[in-house]
C-alpha cells in the first residue's frame, strides 16, 4: 500500500500581487537600471538608501564597547 499525501485548496480566491507602471528606472543619477513591476521602491538594490532597524533593549554607551 502506497502513502498518499493530500492537502486543502486555500480558502477563498487568492488575490493577484499589485503590479506598477511596466517602465520605471532607479532614481539615482546615470542610473538605467529597470525596476520589476512588482517592486514598489523607487530605487535599485545597489543604490537603495541604507536604514538600520530598530533594535530592542538598553542603550549601551560607547565607552563600555562590544
Amino acid at each position: 500500500m502506497s502513502e498518499i499525501l493530500k492537502g486543502n485548496k486555500p480558502q477563498g480566491r487568492t488575490r493577484a500581487p499589485k503590479q506598477l507602471d511596466g517602465n520605471r528606472k532607479c532614481e539615482h543619477d546615470r542610473c538605467e537600471t529597470l525596476l520589476s513591476r512588482y517592486n514598489k521602491r523607487t530605487y535599485c538594490y545597489a543604490h537603495t538608501p541604507t536604514r538600520f532597524p530598530r533594535l530592542r533593549g538598553r542603550v549601551v554607551p560607547e565607552s563600555e564597547g562590544a
